[in-house]
């Protein structure tokens, strides 16, 4: 795992951060039925929210991104992509962990949603996620805060 930081995104991060969202999504989607070259990119910079997403750097390089957006009775996580040469490298769980800490501190239940066959739906699992519903295209997921954090 190389040296990797966050930063708080800008707008001008929309466009690396749209190209990697295609890149990222292009097998499941495909395997889906629902990629589409100019959709998938136009879905990210029309809900793209600079104020609540980071920017991951490996060795000072754009490698992926995330973001936790504010919702009614949860934060949603949105936009989790990471370059698929460091999938799998740990930088991932990693940068999720520090997130989620943050949300069992403030107390706050944390919710997403991933493609049906995602591989990232393991890593989710992992980290406290668990199913609440799906549709043909979406599995639906939950995280309480973690008991153990937020009552320290």
């Amino acid at each position: 795992m190389g040296d990797w930081e966050i930063r708080p995104a800008s707008t001008a991060d929309v466009e690396p951060v749209a190209e990697l969202r295609a890149v990222a999504l292009r097998a499941d989607l495909e395997r889906l039925g629902r990629y589409d070259e100019q959709r998938v990119r136009q879905r990210l910079r029309d809900g793209f929210a600079p104020a609540h997403t980071w920017v991951i750097e490996v060795d000072g390089l754009f490698a992926g991104c995330v973001s936790l957006r504010p919702g009614e009775d949860a934060h949603w996580l949105e936009h989790f992509y990471l370059a698929p040469h460091l999938q799998g490298s740990g930088i991932g769980t990693a940068m999720l962990r520090e997130l989620l800490e943050r949300c069992d501190r403030e107390g706050t239940v944390v919710r997403l949603n991933v493609l049906q066959g995602s591989r990232a739906q393991r890593l989710y699992e992992r980290l406290g996620f668990t199913r609440e519903t799906a549709d043909p295209v979406d599995v639906f997921m939950v995280r309480p805060p973690a008991l153990a954090v937020r009552d320290k």
